[in-house]
């Protein structure tokens, strides 16, 4: 059976709310909400500009951005 591919990639939108929980403590929810974006950059609605980078897999592609940074075990929020 195969597979069939998507070749469209999820993109944050303008005014949506987007989270994630911590690797390390399921009660620990990172949220972010989008105020306005470039081609390359969001800017949440607490004024930090995060730098967007393409996550794909086999199934799926997405934008994605690291709103604490980037490190072994670092938040990761996917449109």
């Amino acid at each position: 059976m195969e597979t069939k591919k998507t070749n469209t990639t999820k993109q944050f939108q303008v005014g949506e709310t987007y989270s994630t929980r911590s690797i390390c403590d399921y009660n620990c929810i990172f949220e972010i909400t989008v105020a306005s974006r470039t081609k390359c950059t969001i800017k949440t609605t607490d004024g930090k500009t995060l730098r967007i980078a393409k996550w794909e897999t086999d199934y799926s592609k997405a934008e994605t951005v690291f709103p604490t940074g980037r490190y072994s075990m670092a938040p990761a929020i996917s449109a």
